[in-house]
């Protein structure tokens, strides 16, 4: 998961139905991510009604598809932001800011680690700058990716 708020879906069995996705439950923020709360909620209402029969729970062979192979820079990203919620927790920010920025180095797209750094320190000064910045430097680019809806039910 690369950032909040995000859902998985998992079904009474444990099975992942949806992989992990976008999920606002409201449109406070839809000027920046462009996307309706509305269709996601629909389709959560569709599943809970449905079970495994809703045409929005993913069979095994489509969620697999879905789900991409992990990059190996991603572990040692999970560790190191994993480091630095320690060091940080034990009174250790100047310390805990290198494992942050390795973090984000070695899962740039993850905005998880981006935020929590910048909300627990100065983030201009450091790491010279701030979540609406490097929201502007996606320039056009998609904050989240967009969302895979069947289009027969997105629309009512």
């Amino acid at each position: 998961m690369v950032n909040v708020p995000t859902a998985v879906w998992i079904n009474e069995q444990g099975r992942i139905v949806r992989p992990n996705e976008v999920a606002y439950v409201d449109d406070r923020y839809k000027s920046m991510h462009r996307l309706e709360a509305a269709e996601y909620l629909e389709a959560i209402r569709d599943w809970a009604a449905n079970g495994d029969q809703s045409v929005f729970a993913l069979s095994e062979k489509e969620l697999k598809e879905r789900l991409a192979p992990q990059n190996p820079d991603w572990a040692r990203a999970t560790a190191e932001f994993g480091l630095a919620e320690y060091l940080y927790r034990q009174g250790q920010q100047a310390a805990s800011i290198k494992h942050y920025k390795e973090a984000q180095r070695l899962n740039p797209d993850n905005w998880n680690y981006k935020r929590q750094a910048w909300a627990l320190s100065d983030a201009e000064r450091d790491y010279g700058t701030s979540f609406m910045k490097e929201v502007q430097k996606l320039n056009g680019k998609p904050y989240y990716p967009p969302r895979r809806l069947p289009e027969a039910k997105k629309k009512k």
